[in-house]
């Protein structure tokens, strides 16, 4: 049942959504044809696709300590590192699409929620070479071998914590004057993830852009991808159905849009 709503939702989202040529923003004009869809080389593609090959390779056992709404394809604790990277790691072109929203932004701060075994990290640090990075991971032993992915792509520059969210977030959140890219992905849980948007919100701006990834995981996440919608500091939201981009720009006129990837 759960493969048959997903296939739905994917396939009106593929009659419904637009490419470049069906957006009229100015904005968002520009961030599709020059952001999304840039599909040109860049020098971090193939050191990352290294790590992750590496990974996929590594037959250690793990214990998972999973504080969310769990795994579509395997919800044993214990677990391969090669199958959590093949399973859990995003996708090379959704975490390539990843690191050219995050150096088209050139934030001074990124947070992302949900380490897994860093690979999305080292995108997003080498986008952004200048910004601070925060890490947040749930699971200790998937932390551990992020450290060690961190370690080999030369990175030691970003700050990585371990625990729940519920206890790290708001901390990295209150030593931050303003939140520039925030990265959501991890508890895939409508109340968790109506509650990571809430803490956010006080210290966007309109150069903020917040990424919430799997909002069509469940009804839950469906729904909570409307209400981050609707929310009035809202102007804009584009879908891309994987992933769903938020941002707060004042004076724009409020607009959802699905593009197609």
């Amino acid at each position: 049942m759960l493969n048959l709503r997903f296939a739905k939702d994917y396939l009106l989202h593929r009659l419904r959504a637009k490419n470049r040529h069906g957006v009229h923003s100015p904005f968002v004009y520009r961030l599709v044809d020059n952001v999304i869809y840039d599909f040109a080389p860049k020098k971090v593609y193939p050191e990352a696709e290294a790590l992750r090959k590496q990974l996929i390779i590594d037959n250690r056992m793990i214990t998972i300590t999973d504080l969310g709404a769990g795994s579509h394809v395997n919800n044993n604790r214990q677990k391969r590192i090669g199958d959590i990277a093949r399973n859990a790691l995003k996708p090379p072109r959704l975490a390539q699409l990843l690191h050219r929203l995050a150096a088209e932004m050139t934030p001074r701060n990124i947070i992302e929620l949900g380490t897994c075994l860093g690979i999305t990290t080292v995108y997003l640090q080498n986008a952004a070479p200048g910004a601070k990075v925060y890490t947040l991971e749930g699971c200790p032993e998937t932390a551990k071998i992020a450290t060690e992915t961190f370690k080999k792509a030369g990175i030691n520059d970003t700050t990585l914590l371990t625990g729940n969210f519920d206890d790290t977030l708001p901390g990295v959140i209150n030593n931050l004057t303003e939140l520039d890219f925030v990265f959501v992905d991890g508890n895939h849980q409508k109340d968790a993830t109506l509650k990571y948007f809430e803490w956010c919100l006080p210290k966007v701006h309109e150069n903020t852009m917040l990424i919430f990834d799997d909002i069509y995981w469940s009804e839950g996440m469906k729904q909570a991808w409307n209400e981050i919608k609707a929310h009035p500091q809202v102007t804009v939201t584009v879908d891309l159905f994987w992933i769903g981009l938020v941002f707060f720009r004042p004076g724009q006129v409020k607009e959802d849009f699905l593009i197609k990837i």
